[in-house]
C-alpha cells in the first residue's frame, strides 16, 4: 500500500545527509584510472628494450620520466576531487531550497488570512469604533431630537473651528438670505465646527478602546462635512497599508518645520516642500511602492487620500498656530501623507 507524502518539516530540510561508507563513485573511477596509468607505464619501462650502453642515469631524464608518470596520476585525483565537491555543493544546495520552501509554507500557513476569518489588528480597531459611533450616535440623535435649532442656536458659542473655507461662508450667506426652515434643515447645519484640538486627536484615532477622548474627537470629526472626508479616506489608506504590516506607530519621520507645511498648504510642490517626506524606513517605502504599482484599488484610495489631505490641510492652515501645525504634522494620518507622497513623488 503506498503512502501519503509527509509534509515538508523545517528540520528534515536542514538535516545534513547521512555519511556514506567507503568511497563514492569518483574515488572508484580516480583508482581505476591511476592503476591503469601505472599498469601501462610499468608495462611500457619493463618491456623497453636495453639500452644502447649508456653508463649511468641521466637526472633531468629520469626526472622528466617521473614526472610524465605522476602527474597525470596527479590530474585524476584532482578531477575527482572536483567531482565530488561539485557533487556535495549540488546537495547543499537542494538542502537549503528545501529549507527555504519549508519555511515560505510554515510562513504562509501561520500568516493572517482574510478568508479564514482572522482579522488585522487595525482592522479589529476600526469596527470597534464603528460600532461605537454607531451607538454614540443613535442616543445623540434621540437626545436632540426634541430641540430646535433655537435652542442650539442659543447655545454656547463654540471653539474657533479648525477648517475654514469658501463653503462654509457660501453658507453663511445662504442662511443670511433665506427665513430658517423648521424641517429640512441639514445636519451640517446643526452640527457645531470641529475645534483645531479635536480634528488633530481625531486624525491619530483613538489609541485604544479606552481612550474615550479620542472616540469623542473622532464622532465630532466623522460630524463635519469637511473633515469627515479627510478621516473617512485616512482610514482606508491605513486599513490597506496594514495588510502590508506597515503601521504608522513604527514610523520614526523626521521632522519638517512648519514653515514647510505652510508652503505645502499655499501650492508649492517638489523640492521646496522635500523636508515633508520624512519617512526613511526603506521596507515600508518599498512595499508601498510595490503595492501602488501592482494594486488599482490601493493606487485610487492611495491618489483620493492625497487630494483629500491637500485640500483639507489648505483650510486648516488659515486658522492654525505653529504648534497646531506641528501636532497635525505628528498624527498618523500626517505619518501615512508623508509615505505616500513620498512614494508618488510629490516631494521630488
Amino acid at each position: 500500500m503506498s503512502q501519503a507524502p509527509r509534509k515538508p518539516h523545517i528540520g528534515d530540510a536542514t538535516r545534513p545527509p547521512a555519511q556514506r561508507g567507503g568511497m563514492v563513485a569518483a574515488d572508484w573511477i580516480a583508482l581505476i584510472l591511476s592503476v591503469l596509468w601505472l599498469g601501462g607505464a610499468a608495462v611500457f619501462f619493463f618491456l623497453l628494450p636495453a639500452g644502447t650502453g649508456e653508463a649511468g642515469v641521466d637526472p633531468a631524464r629520469f626526472a622528466m620520466i617521473l614526472l610524465a608518470i605522476l602527474l597525470p596520476v596527479a590530474l585524476i585525483w584532482v578531477g575527482a576531487t572536483a567531482a565530488k565537491s561539485a557533487r556535495l555543493m549540488r546537495e547543499e544546495s537542494k538542502r537549503l531550497q528545501a529549507a527555504i520552501d519549508a519555511m515560505r509554507q510554515a510562513y504562509v500557513s501561520q500568516a493572517p488570512q482574510g478568508a479564514s476569518g482572522v482579522r488585522l489588528p487595525l482592522e479589529q480597531k476600526l469596527d470597534e469604533i464603528a460600532h461605537a459611533q454607531k451607538k454614540t450616535e443613535a442616543a445623540l440623535a434621540h437626545l436632540t431630537s426634541v430641540n430646535s435649532r433655537a435652542a442650539v442656536v442659543a447655545a454656547k458659542e463654540p471653539e474657533r473651528p479648525a477648517l475654514s473655507g469658501p463653503k462654509r461662508t457660501d453658507e453663511a450667506t445662504e442662511e443670511s438670505t433665506q427665513p430658517a426652515l423648521a424641517l429640512g434643515t441639514p445636519a451640517e447645519a446643526l452640527a457645531e465646527p470641529i475645534s483645531a484640538e479635536d480634528f488633530i486627536r481625531a486624525l491619530n484615532f483613538p489609541e485604544d478602546e479606552r481612550d474615550a477622548q479620542g472616540f469623542r474627537s473622532l464622532r465630532m470629526a466623522l460630524k463635519d462635512r469637511n473633515a469627515s472626508r479627510l478621516v473617512r479616506s485616512a482610514q482606508d489608506i491605513l486599513t490597506l497599508l496594514a495588510e502590508d504590516g506597515i503601521y504608522m506607530d513604527d514610523l520614526a519621520p523626521d521632522r519638517a518645520k512648519p514653515e514647510i507645511w505652510r508652503r505645502f498648504a499655499e501650492g508649492e510642490r517638489g523640492r521646496t516642500i522635500a523636508g515633508l517626506g520624512g519617512v526613511r524606513d526603506r521596507s515600508s517605502l518599498a512595499l508601498t511602492a510595490g503595492r501602488m504599482r501592482q494594486d488599482p484599488v490601493f493606487r485610487d484610495c492611495a491618489h483620493h487620500f492625497l487630494r483629500k489631505f491637500d485640500t483639507t490641510f489648505a483650510a486648516f492652515e488659515k486658522e492654525a498656530s505653529d504648534a497646531e501645525i506641528a501636532a497635525f504634522a505628528d498624527t498618523r494620518s500626517a505619518r501615512a501623507f508623508m509615505l505616500i507622497g513620498r512614494v508618488s513623488g510629490t516631494f521630488d
